[in-house]
């Protein structure tokens, strides 16, 4: 059964209002358990749950008069039952799986609905690539609702895509059935500036009576945020600190605050609620961006809750921001994110509500995992070749394409360096004296080369510049296709040759992740689909994922989660300094700046 094809509430009326009033047995009765009520945050011990046709017909402390001769019992014995999570704002494609694999990894984690923005597909298939996504997000057990991306280019004239998503996109896509809203509104600059496509895809989700995302990265909270908010998007999970989240829940959004693998923004925002004591109904947990090791050996949404927990957050209101806040913030709190009649019967079993360990999980009132393994089956999407055949450098590539020219006579140069910030999104300008060697650039120290290989178009383009953070020693290169949101190609080195080496590895294959040392690959995670997913269970990419970044330490990385740094390089919509296929861009105020400062 799909989500499109899901029962509604109304369909469902009279089997749930017959069972409720025992006049018709329940499919499944869960018994004995403490019922963990969102609504207004109680745990109410020696509960019952009845469930009709995959949603709650009964909720009470005895549901013995909707049972039948054939009704499934589960005893809870005395466990806390609580909604399923929700993550509120997430990429799949950061998973580096498909749809399929991504529920299949999560499922065991107690996530049965997630709120997904499939914008780094559009930015390499378009359209197209987003209708794949949101058709496979429909075939799977949990709930998968697919958000329609806004920005391809994120910032245009500052990048190219391989497509560009159009208001008449956001106008056709707003009729699909599993698409819930407008995803993250990157250019936020086009927003401020009323810009006419930017406020045109608004106001298309607007009129579709659906929600519109939210993408604020800046830290200037006047006129610019004012006039961002006033331009409709709802919600927002860029905000890095406590006055971020009080600014937008004061304006009226949602603050989503989220820990990703590499993003650990809810700690310094949470304060807002445990501190200040603000109303925690307008602030939602979220991942954003969780890599494949990270939900097979971490966890996906309980992870977060389990971290909001240990931020001093109480357990019940940390469990409201991962339900019920999410499924009110889009317009679905009829639908799913409580344990009360006529939603989706979507249950978590658990013995504690502070360490949250995921004993059973139920959607759709199914039995779908049970302690730590996924009990059902998630179909995939059969992929065409046009959604495999992505990698178009447009020519081999040596040594010399990854070369600096330094001026005429120097012997050391001024140059721009992205400056990587361990945990958070930002990169830092910074400015670094390098050295000169038969008149080109060398990296020194702390900073590596790094190139954006143009991927989409075959133009055969490169182009470079520093940065640092990454630690890296000896004579290596790193290359990946995913490459937010552009989704080109990133090469970080210490030597142009493996960056050659690198790069030309990818175009084999397809489209991955590689990294060399010395002539030698050392990691290679191949992701044949759009360069960006792999079709491969999330266990078998998480344990190739953790050669890639033991590889990464064995150059000499020390950064947390350093993959994620260094796949975002490219997102010139967040500041301060990233790499495009068009420059180096100032982000702070969308320029184009020398890679080299001139001669004095």
């Amino acid at each position: 059964m799909t989500q499109a094809s899901f029962p509604t509430w109304a369909d469902l009326a009279p089997q749930l209002v017959n069972t409720a009033a025992g006049r018709s047995p329940a499919d499944t009765i869960i018994t004995n358990g403490i019922w963990v009520n969102v609504h207004t945050r109680e745990a109410l011990p020696g509960h019952d749950i009845a469930i009709t046709a995959g949603r709650i017909a009964f909720v009470g402390p005895d549901a013995s008069h909707c049972r039948g001769p054939d009704t499934q019992i589960i005893d809870a014995q005395g466990r806390y039952m609580i909604p399923g999570l929700c993550d509120g704002h997430m990429h799949i494609e950061s998973g580096m799986l498909t749809p399929a694999e991504f529920a299949r990894a999560v499922i065991p984690h107690g996530t049965t609905s997630m709120f997904t923005d499939p914008h780094e597909i559009a930015n390499v298939l378009g359209l197209k690539g987003v209708r794949m996504m949101h058709d496979e997000a429909l075939m799977q057990p949990i709930n998968i609702f697919t958000q329609m991306p806004s920005c391809a280019p994120s910032a245009p004239g500052m990048e190219t895509t391989g497509f560009e998503i159009s208001a008449e996109d956001v106008a056709e896509a707003m009729a699909w059935p599993g698409i819930i809203g407008l995803g993250e509104m990157m250019n936020f600059p086009g927003v401020s500036n009323a810009d006419p496509q930017m406020l045109a895809e608004i106001a298309a989700t607007q009129r579709a009576g659906k929600t519109v995302g939210g993408h604020y990265a800046s830290p200037d909270l006047g006129p610019a945020f004012a006039a961002y908010v006033a331009g409709g998007p709802a919600d927002d999970h860029e905000g890095t600190c406590e006055a971020d989240a009080i600014a937008r829940m004061r304006q009226g959004m949602r603050a989503m605050i989220r820990l990703g693998s590499a993003w650990y923004d809810v700690e310094t925002q949470i304060t807002a609620i445990t501190k200040k004591g603000l109303d925690p109904r307008n602030m939602i947990l979220c991942t954003d961006d969780c890599h494949s090791g990270t939900l097979v050996n971490d966890g996906h949404m309980n992870r977060v809750v389990r971290h909001a927990i240990d931020c001093g957050c109480d357990p019940l209101i940390a469990l409201q921001m991962a339900t019920i806040n999410t499924a009110t913030h889009f317009g679905l709190e009829r639908d799913i994110g409580s344990l009360t009649p006529g939603r989706r019967a979507d249950v978590i079993l658990t013995s504690d509500l502070t360490s949250l360990p995921i004993e059973t999980v139920i959607a759709r009132g199914q039995i779908v995992a049970q302690d730590g393994v996924c009990l059902v089956d998630c179909p995939h999407y059969n992929w065409p070749d046009t959604a495999r055949q992505t990698v178009n450098m447009g020519k081999t590539l040596t040594g010399a394409d990854f070369q600096i020219t330094a001026p005429a006579g120097a012997n050391a140069v001024t140059a721009n360096v992205i400056g990587v910030v361990e945990n958070q999104a930002p990169t830092r300008a910074l400015k670094f004296e390098l050295p000169v060697t038969d008149g080109r650039v060398q990296p020194s120290g702390e900073v590596a080369q790094i190139a954006l290989v143009e991927r989409h178009r075959a133009t055969g383009g490169v182009v470079n510049a520093f940065v640092s953070g990454f630690g890296y020693t000896g004579k290596m290169a790193m290359a990946s296709t995913v490459a937010h949101d552009s989704h080109h190609m990133i090469v970080v080195g210490t030597d142009t040759d493996q960056m050659a080496l690198a790069a030309n590895r990818l175009r084999e294959v397809g489209g991955g992740i590689t990294i060399y040392r010395e002539g030698a690959e050392l990691a290679l995670l191949e992701l044949p689909i759009a360069g960006l997913m792999s079709d491969q269970p999330a266990a078998q990419v998480a344990a190739k994922a953790d050669q890639m970044m033991q590889a990464m330490r064995d150059c000499g990385c020390t950064l947390n989660n350093a993959y994620m740094q260094h796949s975002l390089l490219a997102l010139v919509v967040i500041p301060e300094l990233r790499i495009s296929d068009l420059g180096l861009v100032d982000v702070r105020t969308f320029e184009f700046i020398p890679v080299l400062e001139p001669q004095t």
